[in-house]
């Protein structure tokens, strides 16, 4: 006996409806959908969820909370944990083994000394000295060459520190010679004894200064006796996150992490 109409109607229907179902748990892009069409949980915007361990130049520290708040914000199941130190202690943790997915040191040639243990780097942003004073800056510092008053307490990073690399960089430059009253372990250190009032004056990232701007002053060095400080951004071999630690290296590239280095007063890269 033939099919009827209706009979081929209700058949198209039921195949149709069959057809339609697993395409509904998919968007035009291919990302998992809910039932109500929203990013499926833990989504990250193409990154897997995943607790990352973030190895980063002390100088990086209050614009680094920022970004890390705001890349948790944006990405539901991530969670960043960040240790600041100098880009010394920072290489030393990886060649030591430490576990950790992302490295951002203060300059290249920091990053340059864990090549084998990184992925490869991008440079995020960049940065200048000043010379920190106290509040009104009482000693009327006005140029480097102040600092070679032996009467004034002057402190600067280690030599092995990037920031004591590039102060001694530009000071060297302009024959001038400081006798510094302690070499601290990092920059952040450096601010600290300026704002304890502990030294009359120290060479910190622009930075750093801005961060602290109703404890210090900050006197601008001209670019021309000035050192530019690059900070280059790497993943782990080691880090059982790649995937996840790539797309916050990636981010800090990006208009969103651009934004909020720049906002802190690091240049462009």
């Amino acid at each position: 006996m033939p099919r009827t109409l209706t009979g081929r109607r209700t058949a198209t229907a039921v195949l149709t409806a069959a057809l339609l179902v697993p395409l509904a748990a998919c968007s035009d892009d291919g990302a998992e959908k809910d039932a109500a069409g929203s990013p499926a949980s833990g989504s990250t915007g193409g990154a897997p969820a995943a607790n990352l361990t973030v190895l980063a130049a002390a100088s990086l520290t209050d614009v680094f909370k920022t970004a890390g708040a705001a890349y948790e914000k944006s990405r539901p199941g991530t969670k960043l944990t960040f240790s600041f130190a100098g880009s010394q202690e920072l290489v030393a943790q990886v060649s030591q083994g430490s576990p950790a997915d992302v490295l951002v040191t203060a300059d290249t040639k920091s990053m340059d000394k864990v090549e084998a243990d990184t992925g490869t780097p991008a440079v995020i942003a960049k940065n200048r000295l000043v010379i920190a004073t106290g509040e009104g800056n009482p000693h009327g510092i006005d140029e480097l060459k102040d600092l070679a008053d032996t009467g004034l307490k002057v402190v600067l990073a280690a030599p092995e520190v990037p920031a004591g690399k590039y102060s001694q960089k530009i000071l060297d430059a302009q024959r001038i010679t400081v006798k510094p009253v302690s070499q601290e372990p990092n920059v952040r250190a450096v601010l600290s004894k300026v704002e304890l009032g502990e030294a009359d004056a120290g060479l910190v990232y622009r930075t750093d200064a801005e961060s602290a701007q109703d404890e210090v002053d900050a006197v601008e060095i001209p670019d021309g006796q000035n050192a530019v400080a690059q900070y280059p951004a790497a993943t782990l071999k080691d880090s059982k996150n790649a995937e996840a630690a790539a797309a916050f290296v990636a981010w800090l590239s990006s208009p969103e992490g651009q934004k909020i280095l720049q906002d802190a007063g690091f240049q462009k890269p």
